[in-house]
């Protein structure tokens, strides 16, 4: 992946020496036999507990499993909030798609275009406010004067963070729950997404293929890990390898705060722009790919799961019309106001509504110990429960954030399970999931900045254990995650 190779070139130009421990480790055929066997029983209030005692809560006699859960090495995983919840799951777990939609009130698939626009009418108003500041001050604070620059780092904080609500109307233009008028939603999508440099139909059909496959190995879309498990020669770069250089080369403690500080790096700031360049962190078995390009960059493994098939190749080229126009437009503002005017206010912006982007995408389906699976052990309905609702509401104290961004971060499990579920309905039918399938809906309570800094130190490579191909952490310390 782009991320493994950035990471050698930075650390290679931070003097990080002995360029051979970076080389893949040789893997060992021995079969793992330390197994525990995960059991689940209803109301089961923290199933890490459960994972680390083999199952016995000191309570047998009031509580007995239902079934036998998972059978899984827990040798190198950490827990997150979850508890190691996921793991403890089956196959056999998941309802079908028909037992789930009939527990959600009718109403939360129906778009309402009036309330739809009225919250776009927030993020427009907001957006603008923030922006009008920033031109306000353009005149005392030049931006192009290096003192002024905490100032406009602030504003873009600012500013990008309410653009963000934006952002997330044109997402919900593209899955088909913003307004049941097709023209209607798709201009507004459109006209959103190209302000912000997104191809909207390229996204639109990607995104999609996200949601079909979320945490396959072989075909999701965005935040597929490594493997630690395919050949040497298939691999780009070995990421658990270069996380035992650092750690070696710094110490346990510096090393890994180094290591989770590279891949915030990586991921919020370079990985939105490297996905829809060269796909860095998409399906592999798709082979390299171009949101701006309908064509495979490099040959796929399954030429007929293509990112863009048959009449998409148009939609690819009329979503480059919008952002070519749009940064033909950045290109001659900062031509004629200097590029300083315009990174200030509007690249520094894009750039946080961007680190936003990616912190919701990577946090909702990455965790320690939350798996990704293979085509044999992989449907729909269990890739959209893998999905995580997270505190994003406890981000400020009056969960403004969250209800700038429509809630898209707290209640994400309805919104992977049924994408056209408008985001004011998306709480009925969280609701209306977490009554009805407790034991399979996931929630991690931990803090947003703890719960990413988790991700960024611990979550480099999987490998397969059973039926589920698990983060590998064997070279951190526990307490270090």
């Amino acid at each position: 992946m782009i991320f493994h190779r950035l990471s050698a070139f930075i650390l290679a130009t931070t003097a990080v020496s002995d360029v051979a421990s970076f080389a893949p480790a040789a893997k060992s055929s021995t079969v793992r036999e330390d197994l525990t066997r995960v059991h689940i029983a209803t109301g089961m209030p923290n199933v890490g507990s459960i994972l680390t005692s083999g199952g016995n809560d000191g309570n047998e006699g009031e509580r007995k499993p239902e079934r036998s859960g998972a059978m899984i090495d827990l040798d190198g995983i950490k827990f997150s909030g979850l508890n190691g919840k996921a793991l403890s799951l089956t196959t056999a777990d998941f309802p079908d798609s028909a037992s789930v939609r009939r527990v959600i009130p009718a109403d939360c698939f129906e778009p309402e275009t009036a309330k739809s626009m009225g919250y776009l009418s927030v993020s427009v108003i907001g957006t603008a406010l923030c922006t009008s500041v920033g031109v306000q001050a353009l005149p005392v604070l030049d931006p192009a004067q290096i003192w002024t620059l905490p100032f406009w780092l602030a504003y873009s904080s600012v500013t990008g963070t309410v653009a963000m609500g934006l952002w997330v109307l044109a997402h919900e233009c593209g899955h088909g729950a913003f307004s049941k008028d097709k023209k209607l939603q798709d201009a507004v999508g459109y006209v959103l997404h190209s302000i912000m440099l997104t191809p909207y139909f390229s996204w639109q059909r990607s995104h999609a293929v996200h949601h079909r496959y979320t945490n396959h190995m072989e075909l999701g879309e965005t935040h597929v890990p490594e493997n630690m498990d395919v050949s040497d020669s298939d691999k780009l770069y070995d990421s658990i390898e270069l996380r035992k250089t650092i750690l070696k080369q710094f110490g346990d403690e510096k090393g890994i705060k180094y290591w989770g500080g590279l891949q915030a790096f990586l991921h919020l700031i370079v990985g939105w722009p490297a996905y829809l360049l060269i796909g860095a962190t998409g399906g592999p078995d798709r082979g390299m790919t171009n949101h701006f390009y309908p064509y495979p960059l490099t040959e796929p493994k399954q030429p007929k799961k293509e990112l863009f098939p048959g009449n998409w190749k148009e939609k690819v080229y009329q979503s480059d019309i919008g952002c070519a126009t749009v940064a033909a437009g950045a290109l001659a503002w900062a031509a004629c106001n200097g590029p300083a005017e315009m990174m200030a206010l509007y690249g520094g912006p894009l750039i946080v509504v961007n680190a936003w982007l990616v912190l919701y995408t990577w946090l909702q389906h990455t965790d320690v110990d939350v798996p990704h699976f293979t085509d044999e052990d992989h449907n729909y309905v269990k890739g959209a429960f893998h999905t995580i609702d997270r505190p994003y509401d406890k981000l400020d104290p009056w969960g403004l954030i969250d209800f700038l961004h429509h809630k898209i971060g707290s209640t994400h499990v309805a919104h992977h399970f049924d994408s056209t579920i408008p985001h004011y309905k998306a709480q009925a039918a969280t609701d209306a999931i977490k009554e009805n399938f407790p034991e399979i809906y996931l929630y991690d309570p931990t803090p947003i900045p703890e719960a990413l800094w988790r991700v960024c130190k611990g979550c480099a490579a999987v490998e397969k254990r059973g039926d589920y191909y698990i983060w590998n952490n064997n070279d951190v310390k526990e307490e270090l995650l």
